[in-house]
């Protein structure tokens, strides 16, 4: 079965940067997207970035623009969501997902619909101070 893992939460301080990992087990990489997703306490869960199977094509929510990067590893399993220029309101519990997709416009629209996803990692806890 699909098996996401997450690790390298943890406290910065404001303007500092974490890289945060999703290891992956049980799944073909052609089968699906990655994406990283964040809840904060009383909010909704919402989509930071999303990525395509080959990890080619990319998708960011307009708050992390510019300090973000997705990245994947086809050949280690893993999905790498690099943040720098921590912000107060990046703090949040972060997740990392996996859905089927067939085109880049479900990559796009995944980012938009945490719902969409099928799979998902325990979370991590990324706090900016």
């Amino acid at each position: 079965h699909v098996q996401l893992v997450e690790s390298g939460g943890g406290s910065v301080q404001t303007g500092g940067s974490l890289r945060l990992s999703c290891a992956a087990a049980g799944f073909t990489d052609s089968m699906y997207c990655m994406g990283g997703f964040r809840q904060a306490p009383g909010k909704e869960r919402e989509g930071v970035a999303t990525t395509s199977t080959s990890g080619f094509t990319k998708y960011y929510a307009d708050s992390v623009k510019g300090r973000f990067t997705i990245s994947r590893d086809n050949g280690k399993k893993t999905l790498s969501l690099q943040m720098n220029s921590l912000k107060p309101e990046d703090t949040a519990m972060y997740y990392c997902a996996a859905f089927t997709c067939a085109s880049p416009a479900d990559v796009a629209r995944a980012l938009s619909r945490p719902s969409a996803s099928e799979y998902w990692g325990q979370g991590t806890q990324v706090t900016v101070s």
